[in-house]
């Protein structure tokens, strides 16, 4: 069945569709990824965006149950290049475009993506539009400048109610963490248990004093989408914990603690979205490849009144990746350090956060 993309911009990209038939309103974001398609799908902070792969084969090893990183698939559409349509892997146990079709997820196939990549790049991230209704393209082009997406987003990915993840790892000491989610991965909260950590996750709404009331070790803010500034709650609540208990933060989990503590944030022109962004430790200069899913990062000038310290910065576009308080035990990073997918270079962070829950949040985050 013949299929379209419209931008915003007027643009049009033809194709097939594939997945479920009719239409798919949102953000057009592109991730880099040569493999990860399952967990870009189901990563709760990709809710309500239309993803673009780059990587010119997708599907090519099917679905299986081990990669979702939540319930259900959380992407409002889904774009490539060449659909897979006979893959073949082991773990194998259902097909992407029957995956999407099951989920009532619109898919289109057979566009040239990195051609749409290089418009996304040129104009910013754009409003869109999968339709397999053809007719008044000009006009659903034109509609798109008016349509905002007025969802609390944040809301519908976080859990509605508490509950915990039971420590699975071997190491001595169990650490007791509340996770504020915000749109929690999987594989996080996975390897947080095979750290050692009992997790409790909390809703993104949770008041401090409920935190404090489980008498955690520490406590970890959790990726999710949309812009931060959309939770004040949460950015009160991290206020509030602030210097109280030795704090972890991620991705949205990050830009919410740069914002409680006093610094800004802003929207990239196309975010950082893939698994091979280059970021230095200043303080070493070592250079780990990282992944990363967001589309908004904090200001470096707004940070100049305040006790954050820059730690870590991508060597693309020289944006912060790395927060520290230079009193509290708190300290952040922009991407994913869990490797779900993409390298594993980063987990010595969840090692970082034990050592500071285990002298009791004596000393800062650095």
């Amino acid at each position: 069945m013949q299929c379209a993309l419209v931008l915003e911009t007027g643009k049009v990209f033809c194709g097939e569709s594939f997945g479920a038939v009719g239409e798919a309103k949102g953000e057009i974001v592109f991730n880099t990824g040569m493999t990860g398609y399952q967990e870009v799908l189901t990563d709760p902070s990709y809710a309500d965006q239309i993803v673009c792969m780059t990587y010119p084969l997708i599907g090519n090893y099917g679905i299986n149950a081990e990669d979702d990183q939540s319930g259900k698939i959380q992407v409002r559409g889904f774009i490539v290049k060449e659909a897979a349509a006979s893959p073949n892997h082991w773990q194998m146990q259902s097909i992407l475009s029957k995956k999407l079709a099951q989920s009532g997820i619109v898919g289109i196939m057979g566009i040239d993506t990195r051609a749409l990549t290089r418009h996304i790049r040129e104009h910013g991230v754009l409003k869109g539009l999968i339709t397999n209704h053809l007719h008044d393209l000009e006009k659903k082009a034109s509609d798109l400048k008016d349509w905002h997406n007025t969802r609390g987003i944040v809301a519908e990915v976080s859990t509605d109610k508490s509950y915990i993840v039971p420590s699975a790892g071997s190491c001595p000491r169990k650490f007791r963490v509340v996770a504020m989610d915000f749109g929690i991965k999987g594989n996080i909260l996975e390897t947080m248990s095979q750290k050692g950590f009992e997790v409790t996750v909390v809703p993104y709404h949770t008041k401090s004093a409920d935190i404090l009331a489980f008498q955690p070790d520490g406590v970890f803010l959790s990726n999710g989408p949309g812009d931060p500034k959309d939770v004040p709650q949460a950015i009160e609540t991290i206020k509030e914990l602030a210097g109280k208990t030795p704090v972890f933060g991620i991705c949205l989990g990050h830009q919410l603690l740069a914002l409680a503590l006093g610094g800004d944030t802003y929207k990239l022109k196309f975010g950082h979205r893939g698994g091979n962004q280059p970021v230095q430790d200043l303080r070493t200069g070592r250079v780990t490849i990282t992944s990363q899913n967001h589309g908004y990062a904090v200001s470096e000038k707004s940070l100049a009144n305040t006790l954050l310290q820059v730690t870590q910065i991508n060597l693309n576009d020289k944006t912060i990746e790395g927060l520290a308080h230079s009193e509290w035990p708190l300290f952040s990073v922009q991407y994913h350090p869990e490797a779900g997918p993409g390298p594993s270079d980063s987990l010595y962070l969840f090692d970082r956060f034990a050592r500071l829950m285990e002298k009791g949040g004596s000393g800062y985050g650095a």
